[in-house]
């Protein structure tokens, strides 16, 4: 999903920094831009819920239609409606680029993906979009290695600290195969799922 804002401002309308450049900014300005970012009045519930599906919509850098469409794919699913909705979207191959530390930012992994250079199994895939299952195996196309971006990633410069536990990841192969579907304590996004939940079944 093009984004044009620029991500500190979107960061700061959210109350979260979207990236690792935008902590720096938020903390400087923690409050929402515009003229009246300071004086807020409390919100609303219905603003509350909104800003929380905002803020999931973001940290995975999708459209309101791709959100609703996982959304309904997670109701038909057996269990808790907003554990399967972070499940289905952390398997997004963008998401576990992303994760597995083969991107620096969910952006970069969009666009890397969306330009080719990853394969899923052997085959090249350039959909973000596209969900993996358990088992598949993830991996940096051939051509692609001696790329910068993917340089820059085996050396494991995107990596804060240890990898997804559902992931097996070797970055100096630049590779990352599903292990298993994750749990919802092991997806570091900063979001009250449920309150997700409650705006959509309004």
């Amino acid at each position: 999903m093009n984004q044009t804002r620029p991500k500190v401002r979107i960061s700061r309308a959210l109350g979260m920094p979207l990236t690792r450049k935008c902590v720096k900014y938020f903390e400087k300005r923690p409050y929402p831009p515009g003229v009246h970012g300071r004086a807020r009045k409390k919100p609303s519930d219905y603003q509350v819920r909104l800003l929380e599906k905002q803020r999931l919509r973001h940290q995975y850098n999708i459209s309101e239609t791709q959100l609703r469409r996982a959304f309904d794919d997670a109701v038909r699913k057996q269990g808790r409606t907003g554990e399967n909705l972070l499940q289905i979207l952390e398997s997004r191959l963008d998401a576990t680029v992303h994760r597995a530390g083969l991107a620096r930012t969910i952006y970069q992994a969009r666009q890397l993906v969306a330009h080719g250079h990853f394969t899923v199994d052997g085959k090249k895939v350039d959909r973000p979009s596209y969900r993996l299952k358990e088992g598949q195996v993830v991996e940096v196309r051939e051509r692609s290695r001696v790329k910068p971006p993917f340089q820059v990633a085996a050396s494991g410069a995107h990596i804060d600290g240890p990898t997804a536990p559902y992931l097996s990841t070797t970055l100096s192969e630049l590779k990352t195969t599903v292990l298993r579907t994750p749990a919802r304590t092991e997806i570091p996004v900063l979001c009250d799922e449920q309150l997700v939940v409650e705006f959509y079944a309004r």
